[in-house]
């Protein structure tokens, strides 16, 4: 089963992402997982879907994005992506849909149901949330899944956000809920496991 899963580098202020450093923490505590490509994004709508379309054509079962969520409380496992390209951090304002006549929205075939129980048993909090917003999150979320939807190639895509790490709250002094590298780094290897326990078909299309 060949699975690439990604994360964004930092932006705004923060001078870490939580989705990058859990991914690289992940790496170091687990290894190398067979059959799993891992990549690092960047926060700019065009860059990111150069490198994004680049990757997909080497042609993957799963593809998991990860993304950094502050303010959330628990780890948010989103079921929907929504042709809406919103704000984007290095771009200003960017209004109107992803893709020109795309669908409104594809939704995830990952079993997320299998995985937020997996997760609330290992003491990781874990929410199933409506969409990933109309950023870049959502971006990277419907774009990959729109990319497979257009060329009838079977690929089970989803996206979690992560809150802030520990550490980011600590070293810039916000009241801000987190969990530690260490928990995210741990969640991403249980998304894992569930997800080649419970392979499953491509997404939803919702017209």
């Amino acid at each position: 089963m060949k699975i690439l899963i990604t994360a964004f580098e930092p932006y705004d202020h923060w001078s870490e992402n939580s989705s990058w450093e859990a991914l690289s923490e992940m790496l170091k505590a687990y290894g190398v997982p067979q059959g799993v490509t891992t990549r690092r994004y960047p926060v700019e709508l065009a860059d990111l879907k150069a490198r994004l379309y680049k990757d997909l054509e080497h042609g993957f079962d799963t593809v998991l994005h990860l993304g950094q969520s502050p303010g959330a409380s628990s780890i948010h496992l989103e079921t929907i992506a929504v042709n809406i390209a919103g704000v984007t951090y290095n771009e200003g304002r960017l209004w109107g849909p992803l893709v020109e006549g795309g669908p409104t929205a594809y939704q995830t075939t990952l079993p997320l149901d299998s995985i937020r129980r997996e997760l609330l048993e290992e003491r990781i909090p874990a929410s199933i949330t409506y969409h990933a917003g109309t950023y870049l999150c959502n971006a990277v979320f419907y774009l990959t899944q729109h990319w497979h939807h257009v060329r009838q190639r079977p690929c089970q895509v989803g996206f979690t956000h992560f809150p802030l790490m520990t550490q980011q709250v600590v070293e810039h002094g916000r009241e801000m809920p987190s969990l530690t590298k260490q928990e995210l780094a741990k969640a991403i290897a249980i998304q894992l496991n569930v997800i080649r326990n419970n392979a499953s078909s491509h997404a939803t299309v919702i017209a």
